[in-house]
């Protein structure tokens, strides 16, 4: 066994391998950027070394700088982790070379498996069910709309190197195929280096059902079973689960059986995903599934497969790696429900754009209940450079009902300020029906948006939420006060009535809260009637109930401002003012950018009618697209951007005309 390990990669899955490697007696090597240079990967390890300054194309994804601090550090082997390099054949190969021992599969395997068309190919030919679609080497636009007709709408263009839904597309309408095909190919290409695309039937109701599989150099392979990774939004997982609900054990042989196939054909070393996509327009079958792709390295939903067999997954390839076995199929059961929810730095609120600045106020759910991998600690950056993901939570427990439940109250925990997440939209998903009875495909999000939004998207719920809250604190606090000292709105002869005033959202919210019974309250903010049912205080937060659904919430003073807190969501309360008043009566003016970012394109110009949702600026934050669009009907003034441009949160990109006065 070696005795030293370079983890090329940063944040919780770095973090991730080091805890599994120390246990093991490992010397751990951390690398980092210049941005990361107090990132709680670097804390952790043993040593680092910096590789770059702050963007990942001169550090994290430079294979002679990872190589220079192999030698600098002494490591006999390196771990990839995920993402960045870990499916690079150069890095692989450096290692090779150089004497390394690269935890993962050869370079062979990788080359075979790491672009989607080839990996179709050698699948069709192992007898492993494919999906129908083009994977040619003729990439014109003429023929591949030509293949797109043949294949029939909608399609799916998807880049054959690399993963995580970044240069994926699909298109419902020739009329929108080249659009999409410029789109997909130019985010490949930042993301990739490689803007090679191939096209797929789009399977209506798709569900995403993969298989973690392992082989070792004595030619053994054996699977961890199923994982669902169906729940997704813009082709990114956000909740996975094992086993996957609704499989059926003819169903779960015969796809464990395709994956084992998959790995056998290009003599696969170490772990690997096999991804298939599966009809979910009604129950499981075992002819109604096809190979995607295999990923050749670790997971981020690993944790799910080792929740439900016990194994740690790192440790196994850590072990395989210095020449060791994978166990025997028949050692390996399947315990219990697990499920993994991913935090990420984004505000659903706002259309899912990235967050970026301090974590001021960061809050984790304890891990005494669930497992918490994070590669950030309170206080810690979070840079623009870099996949907003900020931690993952996984559940465990005997049933699948239970698990949600704990995810439910997990997530209920979390906290952040000013960084927004999305812990409250992953918490709402695990509230709908849909989810709960398991009736989940690849079109979730979507098919529930206006659920998915939910009550904490209306200034109107978050004004109540606060004042019920603050209404909570003045009675604990006056408990042991003299009665006519005490905030409770006592009437003489009536029910007892308080009114409180919020500034939400731009939007200044007059709460009248009415006592109707010792634990309920019933909330009017304009026209709206909200009730708060089984109302108990808990430490410092307030437990209720609002249309069926648990809630905790508090209030807080962040960085000098009141910020509630409830399930997951967070957003600050102001008093209203005169002031804030008068400037709210202004119109928007410009356009501006809503984060630190890359100008792509500009597609606005001098003098031109812009319609409600037009795009007219696409810039490029966290390694994802955003097309920026009028707020209303308007006329541009002035353009303030050119693409390639860097901008700051707040930069104006466009200016607008004012509207004339009417009298």
């Amino acid at each position: 066994m070696f005795t030293s390990l370079l983890i090329a990669n940063r944040g919780e899955i770095a973090c991730r391998i080091i805890r599994t490697a120390r246990r093991m007696g490992l010397r751990t090597i951390a690398i980092y950027s210049g941005v990361d240079r107090h990132a709680l990967h670097v804390r952790e390890a043993d040593e680092a070394v910096l590789v770059g300054p702050d963007d990942a194309a001169t550090g994290y994804l430079d294979v002679d700088a990872i190589m220079a601090a192999v030698r600098a550090s002494g490591a006999e082997a390196l771990h990839p982790g995920y993402g960045f390099l870990s499916e690079n054949q150069d890095l692989a190969a450096a290692c090779a070379r150089d004497g390394v021992i690269f935890v993962g599969p050869s370079v062979q395997s990788m080359r075979l498996m790491g672009r989607k068309d080839e990996a179709k190919r050698i699948m069709e030919a192992a007898g492993v069910p494919v999906t129908p679609g083009y994977h040619g080497e003729d990439q014109s636009d003429e023929t591949l709309a030509a293949e797109a007709e043949k294949i029939g709408y909608p399609v799916l263009i998807k880049a054959v190197a690399g993963g995580g839904g970044r240069g994926m597309r699909r298109v419902d309408a020739p009329e929108d195929f080249l659009p999409m095909l410029d789109s997909a190919r130019r985010e490949a290409k930042a993301a990739f280096g490689d803007d090679t695309v191939l096209l797929e039937k789009y399977i209506l109701n798709p569900r995403h059902i993969e298989v973690q599989i392992f082989g070792d150099r004595r030619g053994r392979f054996a699977h961890f079973y199923e994982r669902d990774c169906s729940v997704q939004r813009r082709h990114q997982k956000v909740i996975e689960e094992s086993p996957a609900p609704g499989m059926d054990a003819r169903t779960r042989s015969r796809i464990c059986a395709a994956a084992i196939n998959a790995a056998r054909a290009v003599a696969y070393e170490n772990a690997g995903t096999v991804e298939f996509i599966v009809d979910g327009s009604g129950p499981l079958r075992p002819d109604g599934f096809w190979f995607m792709e295999m990923n050749t390295r670790l997971q981020v939903e690993h944790p799910v497969s080792e929740a439900v067999t016990g194994y740690d997954l790192v440790e196994l390839q850590l072990k395989i790696a210095a020449g060791g076995s994978v166990p025997e199929q028949d050692q390996i059961y399947l315990r219990g429900h697990a499920i993994e929810a991913r935090l990420y730095a984004e505000d659903p609120a706002n259309g899912f754009l990235p967050s970026s600045g301090t974590l001021t106020h960061f809050v984790l759910p304890s891990q005494q209940h669930v497992r918490v991998d994070t590669g950030y600690g309170q206080g810690d950056q979070v840079s623009t450079h870099y996949d907003p993901m900020l931690a993952k939570i996984i559940a465990h427990a005997p049933t699948r009902k239970l698990a949600i439940a704990k995810l439910e109250k997990a997530l209920g925990q979390t906290q952040s300020w000013p960084v927004r997440i999305n812990a409250g939209f992953l918490n709402r998903i695990l509230h709908t029906a849909d989810f709960a009875e398991g009736h989940i495909d690849t079109g979730f999000i979507d098919q529930h948006q206006e659920v998915l939004c939910g009550p904490a998207q209306d200034p109107c719920y978050k004004a109540a939420v606060t004042a019920l809250v603050a209404q909570a604190e003045a009675n604990s606090r006056g408990a042991a006060a003299l009665p006519w000292q005490q905030q409770d709105g006592w009437r003489l002869n009536q029910a007892p009535v308080l009114m409180r005033s919020y500034k939400v959202d731009g939007e200044t919210c007059a709460v009248r809260l009415q006592r109707t019974g010792m634990h309920s309250y019933a909330v009017h903010c304009r026209d709206k009637e909200m009730r708060f049912t089984r109302l108990r205080r808990d430490g410092s937060s307030l437990l209720f109930e609002h249309d069926g659904v648990p809630h905790r919430a508090q209030n807080l003073m962040c960085n000098g401002a009141l910020v509630t807190f409830d399930n997951g969501d967070a957003w600050q309360a102001l008093l209203p003012t005169p002031e804030a008043a008068q400037a709210e009566a202004g119109g928007k003016t410009c356009l501006s950018a809503p984060l630190p970012g890359k100008v792509l394109s500009v597609h606005a110009k001098p003098g031109m009618k812009a319609a409600q949702g037009e795009a007219l600026v696409v810039i490029e934050a966290m390694k994802m697209e955003h097309a920026l669009s009028a707020a209303a009907d308007a006329v541009i003034a002035k353009v303030l951007v050119k693409p390639g441009a860097q901008v700051a949160e707040g930069e104006e990109l466009v200016r607008f005309e004012q509207a004339p006065e009417t009298s």
